[in-house]
């Protein structure tokens, strides 16, 4: 079982318009309402494809109580801690005639620490234990930045393998528990390591540099052209098919849930880069926050690229591209 916990869910309304007029009344076309957040994401996506899962975090308010019934409506099974606080609400507007999207993020209830030990009691006293445990996204502003170091470090005590997936200051803490897989995109990745990463063999170099702080898997997503994932041992490029792109929204956490469903099951690197670039490709097709469909990750499966090899035969290949040889350069992440 996948557990994920998302200690800032949010209450998604995403409003559709053709033509956004600043300083003038706009009428939407469309509104819908969504449960989000990168861990509830996650579980909406386990499930819609068939993966036992259950939804960990803090709810409170009305908010909170419209995410449980979108939950309960699509059959995602959660175990939330409830909070005095209200759940935040987030806007996300689609302006169809510009093509553009725009997300106003609220920062999220206050926690109390008995709230938290709360929280906490739940995790630790859930059966059947999980195989796999995924936290991201942001921290509600009471509680520490470290939070992630924390959860991580005892979600391994339990013998847990984690997945951590969020940005800033809480990756850069988070890493320090020695998570099993982390998953930043370019510009998270470019954050953390403090430099810009303009093409394929720096985020290769950047995965790699990754490594070395005990990280088992690297994956760094590129957008468009799909994720690089890297261990001590295999690099792993997966690369998706052309697509008209209706939303960006959830893509990642789509890619995430990707990734732990094949991992949960201790399935190959590659099988795990291959479903995540198809159902995080199969997010995009669908408007606002709306996830993938099983549907559109079976057919999109057969379409998507991946290759791999050694972490040892491409740091052959470029210790013979600073020499300047002009003999074989041993195997390409190409297709």
């Amino acid at each position: 079982m996948i557990a994920t916990i998302t200690l800032n869910p949010s209450l998604d309304v995403t409003i559709t318009v053709h033509g956004l007029a600043l300083d003038d009344t706009n009428r939407w076309t469309n509104l819908r309402l969504y449960a989000g957040g990168k861990g509830v994401d996650v579980s909406r996506a386990v499930y819609e494809m068939g993966g036992r899962t259950v939804a960990f975090g803090f709810i409170g308010g009305s908010a909170g109580r419209q995410l449980e019934i979108l939950l309960d409506e699509e059959g995602v099974p959660y175990m939330f801690t409830p909070i005095k606080g209200e759940t935040r609400t987030n806007f996300i507007i689609t302006d169809t005639k510009a093509s553009t999207q725009t997300r106003i993020d609220a920062p999220g209830p206050r926690t109390s620490k008995r709230e938290f030990e709360r929280f906490h009691r739940r995790m630790t006293e859930i059966h059947p234990k999980p195989s796999l445990v995924v936290a991201g996204g942001s921290v509600p502003p009471s509680l520490a930045v470290d939070i992630y170091f924390d959860i991580i470090t005892e979600v391994t005590k339990f013998g847990v393998r984690s997945i951590l997936d969020s940005e800033g200051q809480w990756l850069k803490d988070g890493i320090k528990a020695k998570p099993y897989l982390i998953k930043p995109n370019v510009r998270e990745a470019e954050i953390l390591l403090k430099r810009e990463l303009p093409d394929e063999e720096s985020i290769i170099e950047a995965a790699l540099e990754l490594l070395e702080t005990d990280v088992e898997v690297i994956v760094i997503s590129t957008g468009k052209n799909g994720l690089i994932a890297a261990t001590k041992e295999r690099i792993v490029k997966a690369v998706p098919p052309d697509v008209r792109v209706r939303s960006t929204v959830g893509a990642g956490d789509c890619t995430v849930a990707g990734l732990a469903l094949k991992l949960v099951h201790n399935e190959p690197l590659v099988e795990a880069c291959h479903l995540a670039v198809a159902m995080g490709t199969a997010a995009i097709l669908t408007p606002g926050t709306e996830l993938c469909h099983k549907a559109d990750v079976d057919r999109l499966l057969p379409q998507v690229k991946v290759c791999e090899t050694t972490t040892k035969e491409w740091l052959k290949t470029r210790v013979f591209a600073a020499s300047g040889s002009k003999g074989v350069l041993g195997s390409q992440l190409s297709f």
